[in-house]
């Protein structure tokens, strides 16, 4: 164990904002070397993989920190509330079916990737994918499945389900965490470069574009110089729909845990599945009204700088010096992402589905409602709620798509 070089949550978020500031500043110059670099690095991938850095070597811990608990739950659903506060829901609708077309791609790619990454690996390494009873390998990576395709209250679920043992698990944490961030550093440099593989997918993403183009010309017409009073409109929106849905997550979880524990199969007693669904749906019915014209004095603007804090203590929480530890298990879960990934691209050529719905659908189901928006508006600010609705969809088929792939994966030991 290495000690920890800053514990102090107070300096931690201020190097945290201080790294921001620092990509934003150097993405935005003039200078022909930060040209040159941002043309080959996507901003948003700087924004965690730096902070993942200062985790490795002791600097700050991603463990130790309460930063990533408040910015999940605090800022992210106030992030989603001013993000979504001007969505055009009906747009939205003409997207078409391809964004669920790559989402369930993405989710069957996850089931069968586990017992074939198993049975990959048992051929040449048996002693990796090995072990008995509750440390049995296999037994552990359920609860990577449940992560990946619904999220932490569908992993604890597999957890359960799987007897799974504690040594085993928090080996598997370290698998989750550093190859679905690995995965999603794929997927922010292919926003950075989007067109291209959509040239490549032969893919038509008119749709997208009239939705970012209309989401833009309404910005326009309604922008003007913010006042404090502004601001306090703007942060009492934001909060307000948060502390809502906080009241009715504390209410509606434990109820259904009360009077419905079968439920718990959809995470439907999970208080954070709630706190999601609630910010999302209350914003998505402001949207409807005057609030939606909170955009003008900067109402993404702030969802953006908290969605980008939240993205700093993602990445705070991923140690890259984890992978030397057990090499073989991370081998065990490339393969499986990379099954994965393979899936959604094939079918993404057959459908000719533009890369921001193989992205969104993917991290939909990898990263959930806390990663699944980052990814959504590492294309757009606007495209957010895009990623919270289908990330919302992976709570509903996490558990069952996770126990196919579990009993799977014992089968294919």
């Amino acid at each position: 164990m290495h000690s920890t070089l800053i514990t102090n949550d107070a300096v931690v978020l201020g190097i945290l904002l201080s790294i921001l500031a620092f990509v934003f500043i150097t993405s935005h110059s003039e200078h022909p070397t930060w040209k040159k670099f941002y043309k080959f690095v996507p901003s948003l991938l700087l924004c965690y993989f730096i902070p993942s850095i200062f985790n490795s070597f002791g600097i700050v811990s991603g463990e130790e920190s309460n930063l990533y608990f408040v910015a999940s739950r605090y800022l992210l659903p106030t992030s989603l509330a001013l993000l979504t506060l001007s969505i055009d829901l009906p747009e939205i609708k003409k997207l078409g079916p391809k964004a669920i077309i790559m989402f369930f791609t993405g989710t069957i790619g996850i089931i069968i990737g586990g017992p074939i990454a198993v049975l990959v690996v048992s051929v040449f390494a048996p002693d990796v994918v090995g072990g008995v009873g509750p440390e049995a390998v296999w037994r552990g990576l359920t609860t990577v499945a449940g992560s990946w395709i619904g999220g932490g209250a569908n992993q604890a679920a597999m957890k359960e389900i799987f007897n799974v043992g504690d040594d085993v698990f928090s080996a598997m944490i370290a698998v989750d965490v550093i190859v679905a961030n690995i995965w999603m550093a794929f997927l922010l440099y292919g926003a950075g470069i989007q067109d291209k593989i959509d040239e490549k997918f032969k893919a038509d993403s008119t749709a997208i574009t009239e939705l970012k183009d209309k989401i833009e010309a309404y910005r326009a017409q309604i922008l003007r110089i913010p006042e404090l009073t502004d601001t306090m409109k703007v942060m009492a929106v934001g909060f307000g729909v948060t502390a809502i849905a906080h009241l009715g997550a504390d209410f509606i979880a434990p109820w259904i845990g009360e009077n419905a524990p079968g439920l718990a199969k959809f995470s439907l007693t999970s208080g954070f599945f709630w706190l999601i669904v609630l910010a999302t749906t209350i914003s998505l019915g402001l949207s409807f009204t005057k609030a939606r014209e909170l955009e003008g004095i900067g109402a993404s603007r702030y969802g953006s700088l908290f969605l980008y804090i939240l993205v700093a203590t993602i990445g705070m929480k991923m140690n890259i010096m984890a992978i030397f530890e057990n090499p073989g298990l991370f081998v065990v879960g490339l393969i499986w992402i990379s099954i994965h990934g393979f899936l959604l691209i094939v079918m993404a050529k057959i459908i000719r589905a533009p890369f921001f719905f193989l992205a969104v659908g993917s991290q939909a189901n990898v990263g959930g409602a806390a990663s699944a928006p980052i990814v959504a508006s590492a294309f757009h600010p606007s495209l957010a709620p895009v990623g919270v609705l289908l990330a919302v969809l992976g709570y509903a088929v996490g558990t069952y798509g996770a126990w196919i792939c579990g009993i799977m994966m014992m089968g294919a030991q």
